[in-house]
């Protein structure tokens, strides 16, 4: 049995994280796009689905980063969190984000997981921001992106409501 008053929350924020139970997951919402509409907009959206597949991997890494690294400087807003284009730049650099987004989902799960980490605490650099706080905010924003992805992937008639 755990001795973490905080348990219970932790497993709750990692639910949360993954993604599933009322929300889509990563992976769903990621597969499948064929590279030529990787670039591709869809009327009405301005975003096409690698602008918002590389906006989801910065905005991550920079709330995980500002988590763990008093130092990390956020980049400029809102030109910093968005790509240069609307295509990836070449061939690898879709997978290539999809990894870095990995990687840094799982640094936030291991934050939230560690018994040491206090969800509560203050972080000493920021202004009022807890871990708790935090991942809420990458799991909220991943939702609200992963949801617009599937609409321009509706639009431009590569996705399937199938699991």
């Amino acid at each position: 049995m755990s001795t973490d008053p905080q348990q219970k929350l932790r497993d709750h924020l990692l639910e949360l994280l993954h993604g599933g139970s009322a929300h889509l997951t990563f992976e769903k919402a990621t597969e499948g796009i064929p590279p030529a509409l990787r670039g591709a907009k869809a009327s009405p959206i301005p975003h096409t689905p690698w602008r918002l597949l590389e906006h989801l991997r910065i905005a991550q890494w920079d709330i995980v980063e500002f988590s763990v690294n008093p130092e990390h400087k956020s980049p400029v807003w809102p030109d910093g969190y968005w790509p240069d284009g609307d295509a990836p730049p070449d061939e690898a650099a879709w997978g290539r984000a999809i990894t870095h987004y990995h990687a840094d989902a799982a640094r936030m799960e291991a934050l939230v997981s560690d018994p040491k980490t206090d969800l509560f605490a203050k972080l000493e650099h920021g202004y009022g921001q807890t871990v708790l706080r935090e991942a809420m905010l990458v799991a909220d924003h991943a939702n609200y992106h992963l949801g617009q992805l599937v609409v321009v992937r509706r639009l431009l008639g590569c996705w399937s409501d199938e699991k």
